[in-house]
């Protein structure tokens, strides 16, 4: 009893904070949790939005959908006793999706602090550049920007007028090549560095320039400077930006959707993951497939930001001592 009327007392004391955080809850509840549960449900479930009334529970029926090809498996038999084929383009999705994720990251963080390096200096009108750098990250996930990146990478596109005016030719379609599509992709993700070049560069801000003078007057270049100062002192903003920039990657659709056609490119080289589950649900009205589709990348990137964060350990220096 006494516990009870100290829980009414607080939430007396706390009303006013409570009704400001109402909306909020409000919106997270129906917004964010009941989505989630529902496709959690809809995960089990062969489910056609075009014919709700024939929904039935299949248990992990959609996940050996998913898995089914790496056990050798071409087709199973539901619970409900239906004979489901296993989906022969899952694995390759998730192939094409950890190599885009895998080598645009990397690349995007490395151009983007030698950016943000090179705008640390000194130079006039860095604060102009600061803002046209940071225009693609604003631009660049939008279709307009996936339309004019297809027309740039085409056969007759610009960058194939470019190289064969300095003598190259029999230059490919570097969109409908299954050996390029993949690679003008990854370009344009780099392409889009104003984010994490803006956050290097406020972490480089706060490194003392002291550090940097004794460094040099040790005898230190700038090769060792950087890699024994900036790098250590820079190494949480390296790991922000290495979590914000990985989740991204791997949420990727409109520039997959419109470079490739919306159907994954040449020979599915550009099917993302996001790309093949929306496929999956909206072409194929395969909802509850969609959803343990979404479920296993939520699982994906789960694991993976779990494994950046335990690595941290033993490359990201707080300055706080053991």
């Amino acid at each position: 009893m006494r516990n009870t009327s100290g829980i009414i007392n607080l939430f007396r004391r706390n009303v006013v904070a409570y009704m400001f955080l109402l909306p909020w809850l409000v919106g997270f509840f129906i917004l964010t949790v009941y989505p989630m549960g529902y496709s959690l449900v809809l995960s089990f479930t062969d489910y056609d939005f075009t014919q709700p009334n024939s929904t039935q529970w299949i248990g992990l029926g959609n996940y050996l959908k998913m898995f089914g090809s790496v056990f050798g498996m071409t087709e199973f038999t539901a619970p409900t006793g239906e004979l489901m084929r296993v989906d022969p383009y899952y694995i390759k999705s998730l192939s094409v999706t950890f190599t885009y994720v895998f080598v645009s990251v990397p690349l995007k963080l490395v151009f983007a602090l030698g950016v943000a390096m090179l705008m640390n200096q000194k130079l006039r009108f860095v604060p102009f550049y600061r803002a046209v750098y940071y225009i693609p990250t604003l631009l660049g996930g939008s279709i307009a920007i996936a339309v004019l990146w297809r027309k740039l990478f085409e056969r007759d596109g610009l960058i194939n007028g470019v190289l064969a005016a300095i003598g190259f030719t029999d230059l490919p379609a570097w969109i409908t090549s299954p050996n390029y599509a993949l690679g003008t992709l990854i370009l344009l993700s780099v392409w889009q560095f104003g984010s994490s070049m803006i956050i290097f560069l406020a972490g480089l801000k706060q490194i003392p320039q002291e550090y940097y003078d004794a460094a040099s007057v040790d005898g230190a270049g700038k090769v060792q400077q950087f890699i024994a100062i900036t790098i250590p002192l820079l190494s949480p903003v390296i790991l922000f930006n290495l979590v914000i920039q990985m989740i991204g990657a791997f949420q990727a659709f409109t520039q997959a959707y419109i470079i490739g056609g919306g159907r994954g490119g040449v020979l599915n080289s550009t099917l993302f993951y996001t790309l093949h589950m929306y496929i999956q649900g909206w072409a194929y009205h395969e909802l509850g497939y969609a959803s343990a589709m979404a479920w296993v990348l939520l699982l994906i990137i789960g694991v993976l930001t779990a494994i950046v964060f335990k690595s941290s350990r033993w490359w990201v220096d707080y300055g706080v001592g053991e």
